[in-house]
């Protein structure tokens, strides 16, 4: 394919949508399957003493560990989730670059993480930040991996869209007097 075609195709939203929910999907499962081979499960690599850790953490919840044990039911969501999403793009900008990012970070975390539900049963959670404070327990952000970034951001600039200003309606034809 040629880059004018490419030019054309990416200016389609739903193409735009498409290949980057694809990359994210890529990227969260080559980073999940990395970390599956090199880490044993459960254990971790400190890379920044009292900051941040590669984990292999196997969550059979939601964020933060919620709903725990419930990943069939999970799965069942994210797959509700992903068709009314797909059924009601247009209310969410997907005509703007933006609008099309948003959806596509969104649209290719949910999938990684369905993946791993339907594959493992779990979700492999990888990265973790936490603070060390002078002889106090660690204080730390539950662990995450690249699906979970990509759906928290397209929420993020989801909810940016939501203050842009509406166009006004179009005024209805006048008739000629």
């Amino acid at each position: 394919m040629d880059t004018a075609k490419l030019i054309q195709l990416s200016r389609r939203p739903t193409a735009c949508i498409l290949t980057l929910a694809v990359g994210v999907l890529l990227l969260d499962q080559l980073t999940k399957t990395l970390v599956m081979r090199y880490l044993p499960a459960g254990q971790e690599k400190i890379l920044l003493d009292g900051f941040f850790r590669f984990v292999n953490w196997h969550n059979t919840g939601a964020a933060w560990s919620l709903f725990m044990g419930r990943n069939r039911a999970l799965a069942v969501v994210a797959i509700a989730a992903l068709v009314v999403l797909y059924r009601s793009r247009h209310f969410f900008d997907a005509h703007t670059r933006l609008g099309q990012l948003a959806l596509g970070l969104i649209f290719g975390g949910i999938v990684g993480n369905l993946i791993d539900r339907l594959r493992f049963e779990y979700v492999v959670d990888f990265l973790r930040f936490y603070i060390l404070p002078r002889g106090g327990e660690e204080i730390g952000f539950p662990a995450f991996n690249i699906a979970d970034s990509a759906i928290c951001i397209g929420v993020g600039l989801i909810f940016i869209l939501s203050f842009k200003p509406t166009p006004p309606p179009p005024e209805a034809a006048r008739p000629a007097a």
